[in-house]
């Protein structure tokens, strides 16, 4: 009897560090889960996703304030119907990176929204973590990280805004842009991502791409040689102005400005060869303190209601499946305008003829400039 006692107790103190043991790898795995920005592991359904960001019960974003591409009236509606509070700081793509990476430890923010070439940047930083919406497979294989890190929300394409009371015959190819008799405006090429886009948009017009950018260069040499070239701000301040006759623009900022200056007074246009089309990309923190917030963030602003939003600011959804508001689309270009636009083949290509511009720009441009 005793001997059989102590067997069955010596079982017992086994199963006991068996199930000890078994609960010390699960807690391993978990805080291995949470440092990796992956908490929890298991896949949520989209309404226990939902669930558990009213839990959580706020969402921090960075680069999404309220006056960019009309991010207000999603932050508004996602705080009214998941009872979610929201707050912001406005800070550029890179500062957006280097923040996840500085705070893994003390985590502050949850999802940034960057110009698209910074997607794989923050892949390539690890500090993003995987979300797929609803609507994944309606989006573009351009416009996402085929892991989830990242995802095009809204697209943008060079375009041109012209002021009509100083140019009677607005431009509506790069041929026109070339055959004209007024200064044209492309912005600061050394630093800003959206006067590089232009260079880029112009290559393609021209029979370029990411990688040979030298058709764009070209264009502009000659333009500036014929002095016909402005080395201005391409700010919505100059343009309000009234000395600022063509420039070019993301189409949702030249939009903008065209409502808010004179809807009259001012053309928008696609250039008929070719432009670029790229877009602003949402990523989730890895380490973010309100995980299943930041991923709700992403579903609605994937969601017809999230499209609708950024279309009023003037921004083009990037699910062609959303039908606008009459009103609404009245904002926008008509879809024909943008039959010749193409995306950026390879974003690591870019990157790299991007660095190479700046000094391009200043030997074989901005040398011809007063």
């Amino acid at each position: 009897m005793k001997k059989r006692f102590a067997k069955l107790l010596s079982m017992g103190l086994l199963l006991s560090l068996l199930v000890l043991l078994l609960a010390a790898c699960a807690n391993s795995e978990a805080k291995a889960d949470k440092e990796n920005g992956n908490a929890g592991a298991k896949e949520l359904s989209l309404n226990e996703i939902e669930a558990e960001a009213t839990k959580e019960g706020a969402v921090v974003s960075v680069g999404m304030p309220d006056s960019w591409a009309n991010w207000k009236d999603t932050w508004n509606d996602i705080t009214a119907k998941y009872e979610i509070t929201h707050t912001d700081t406005d800070m550029s793509s890179a500062e957006e990176i280097a923040k996840f990476e500085a705070e893994k430890d003390k985590p502050t923010a949850d999802i940034g929204d960057v110009g698209i070439a910074f997607g794989p940047v923050a892949v390539d930083k690890g500090v993003t973590q995987p979300y797929k919406t609803s609507h994944w497979d309606e989006i573009p294989t351009w416009a996402k990280d085929k892991d989830g890190n990242w995802v095009v929300g809204y697209q943008g394409s060079i375009s041109f805004l012209t002021n009509t009371k100083l140019v009677a015959d607005p431009p509506k190819s790069w041929e026109d842009l070339k055959n004209g008799n007024y200064k044209i405006i492309v912005g600061d090429v050394t630093k800003a991502a959206q006067a590089q886009m232009a260079v880029l948009a112009a290559a393609i017009a021209f029979g370029g791409d990411e990688s040979n950018i030298e058709p764009g260069i070209a264009f502009f040499e000659d333009l500036a040689k014929k002095g016909r070239l402005s080395n201005a701000e391409a700010s919505l301040a100059n343009i309000e102005k009234g000395e600022v006759e063509v420039t070019l623009l993301w189409d949702f900022n030249a939009l903008n400005y065209k409502d808010q200056i004179d809807k009259n007074g001012f053309d928008v246009a696609i250039p008929k060869e070719g432009s670029v089309v790229s877009g602003y990309a949402t990523v989730i923190n890895k380490w973010a303190p309100h995980p299943n917030a930041a991923k709700l963030t992403r579903e609605y602003i994937l969601s017809d209601e999230g499209q609708i939003n950024l279309a009023k600011g003037y921004a083009r959804p990037i699910r062609d499946s959303v039908k606008l508001p009459e009103d609404v689309a009245a904002k926008l270009l008509p879809q024909a305008e943008y039959a010749n636009v193409k995306p950026v083949g390879d974003y690591k290509v870019w990157e790299k003829t991007a660095k190479s511009l700046p000094q391009l720009w200043q030997e074989r441009v901005l040398v011809h400039l007063n």
